[in-house]
């Protein structure tokens, strides 16, 4: 890719012009941040030092540091793919960071961002008294398989199956699960929420970040979500269209203690209309509030 400014764009000489440099274009362009920053600046930081293979949590030592001519032209593809295709930053670093977790991840997937993550770390507390209790755990539409994973360490006791409908995005889950080193203890299956599963399967904990945007908000995406693909996002009319999949079949999937945790973003008008008589715990977390609802075994038995 050839820029136009690319004379002058030698002038760029340090992290710290590179940096500058980013967080100008990235206002000019007015990219929409939601694929692991919220901001300019923090994804201009994030995308420099990927670029000159420096770690991602230590900006400082480096901030007047110059770069090689070499250095600074792989910075700058990166802004530039940034900018005029729109591209989620994970998507030009194959890399999304979740609680302190990497994972892989490409076009395949949506980018890793559940605030279901959060509470994971957590280990539901105080919802589960004792984590090593949990043997058994399954993430529907685990996408990259990032909850799976993050679900599998926080409960070290736990065998965790993850399905999903897309054969790509498990290909790319088996990425990560053998990265974090869990093939003993993680599952993929490929196929519609449960229908992969063995009939008589239960689990101490379900834990699902399904498509839920509804119809007319998938028409106002920005267009960096317009690169995700459209099966992991989209949920219907009302976005609840495996929502109610999930709920209904839920209890022939839950021990007699079980919990189900779903995240359904902003959608918690849509949810208590499909839902009326069901009176969820909802959740909340740094980032997320009125987005996450837990329901027990008993709640979903009629």
């Amino acid at each position: 890719m050839t820029h136009p400014m690319d004379s002058s764009r030698q002038a760029l000489i340090s992290v710290r012009d590179l940096i500058r440099y980013a967080v100008s274009r990235f206002n000019e362009h007015k990219l929409f941040f939601g694929h692991g920053s919220d901001n300019a600046w923090d994804e201009a930081v994030y995308l420099v030092l990927h670029a000159l293979h420096l770690p991602p949590d230590q900006l400082e030592p480096f901030m007047a540091a110059n770069v090689l001519p070499s250095e600074r032209d792989a910075a700058l593809k990166l802004i530039d793919l940034r900018c005029e295709q729109r591209l989620p930053a994970p998507y030009l670093t194959h890399e999304a960071w979740l609680q302190g977790y990497a994972f892989h991840v490409d076009q395949r997937v949506i980018v890793p961002r559940s605030p279901i993550a959060e509470l994971l770390m957590n280990q539901l507390s105080p919802w589960i008294t004792d984590p090593y209790e949990v043997t058994g755990i399954l993430d529907l539409c685990t996408g990259s398989g990032c909850l799976a994973i993050i679900a599998a360490h926080q409960f070290p006791e736990a065998f965790v199956d993850a399905t999903d409908i897309s054969k790509d995005a498990l290909d790319v889950a088996l990425i990560n699960v053998m990265q974090h080193g869990l093939k003993d203890r993680l599952n993929l299956h490929h196929g519609s929420l449960y229908d992969p599963l063995p009939v008589s399967a239960q689990y101490d904990l379900i834990i699902s970040n399904p498509p839920y945007v509804n119809s007319a908000s998938m028409l106002t995406l920005p267009p960096e979500y317009l690169h995700e693909p459209s099966l992991a996002l989209a949920g219907g009319d009302d976005g609840m269209d495996l929502v109610r999949t999930i709920i209904e079949q839920a209890p022939a999937h839950l021990t007699d203690n079980g919990l189900l945790l779903i995240e359904i973003g902003h959608e918690r008008p849509y949810f208590e209309a499909a839902f009326p008589e069901l009176e969820p715990v909802w959740l909340d977390t740094a980032e997320a509030s009125d987005q996450i609802l837990l329901l027990t075994k008993e709640q979903l038995t009629p």
